[in-house]
């Protein structure tokens, strides 16, 4: 073979390379599309959209398709971030887009709702109230975005957020609406009610109050059959009588925060066993 042979093999074979190279991105980019890391994000646009439903019916006033939709973005929330776990398809887009989501479904929706049914009576004071809750909402997915880059986050060893929820925020909000498709009381219903949920919700999103996180909290082994019965019960309780059942739940839920942080926060139970050991040590027991 002649050495102008070998020129003008080079160019094909250089051509080829190219070649190989686009249709191995290609694939690479087909991986990337598998189902495992699809199903969270589609988990969370559907979270989405049931926050925007939730808006929709609202500008209606079909206030209790309203709290479901709200309350199905919420099972949105909780199902896309196990899928992400359990599928190992945790990505920074995912975690982005879920902050997005969130700040619709979590900020906008209730707010929005809760203008509509009742603010709106204060006129602009009930408007710019609605605009705090919203803004305040956006401050806590901004804090938790950071920390989570910065591994600052809830841990197994410090299971706590730094500030309330997004979703536990909305759950306080509705709750005067919740309570008022049971009892139907006209005090629920002023706006100075709805004021004093949008001040408290607001003050705990961008405080630094550590609050439980249900992703990292462990129960005990003897405390499971327990827990398990008590599960059963609330979804039978559900069913029967969905408004209360779901109002009292939410309100234990917002009375147990201060418990679940005295108990369960690293810094008190350093400070238990400080005095456990000043104890031992003053009765002379190992």
């Amino acid at each position: 073979m002649s050495l102008d042979d070998n020129l003008d093999d080079k160019p094909k074979r250089t051509r080829r390379a190219k070649a190989r190279q686009i249709v191995a991105a290609r694939l690479e980019k087909l991986e990337d599309l598998s189902i495992s890391k699809l199903v969270p994000s589609t988990l969370t646009l559907l979270g989405l959209c049931s926050g925007c439903t939730g808006i929709r019916f609202a500008l209606q006033g079909d206030w209790n398709s309203a709290v479901m939709a709200v309350v199905f973005a919420m099972i949105f929330d909780m199902l896309d971030g196990r899928a992400a776990r359990l599928l190992g398809a945790d990505t920074r887009f995912g975690a982005q887009l879920d902050s997005l989501a969130d700040l619709v479904s979590f900020g906008m929706a209730p707010g929005i709702i809760m203008y509509n049914w009742s603010l709106n009576q204060m006129g602009t004071a009930g408007w710019i109230a609605t605009l705090i809750f919203i803004a305040a909402s956006a401050i806590r997915l901004a804090r938790f975005n950071v920390q989570s880059v910065r591994d600052e986050g809830a841990t197994k060893a410090d299971p706590f957020f730094t500030g309330l929820p997004t979703p536990a925020a909305a759950c306080m909000m509705l709750l005067p609406l919740l309570a008022s498709f049971q009892w139907n009381g006209e005090i629920v219903h002023q706006p100075w009610v709805a004021l004093i949920m949008v001040a408290l919700t607001s003050v705990l999103m961008v405080s630094r109050l550590p609050t439980p996180s249900i992703k990292y909290m462990r129960l005990q082994r003897e405390h499971r059959v327990a827990a398990g019965f008590c599960g059963g019960l609330l979804v039978a309780l559900l069913v029967v009588w969905p408004w209360a059942t779901l109002s009292a739940a939410l309100a234990i839920y917002v009375l147990s925060i201060p418990v679940a942080v005295y108990v369960h926060h690293p810094r008190t139970a350093a400070l238990r066993a400080a005095k456990l050991a000043a104890e031992r040590h003053h009765t002379g027991r190992p």
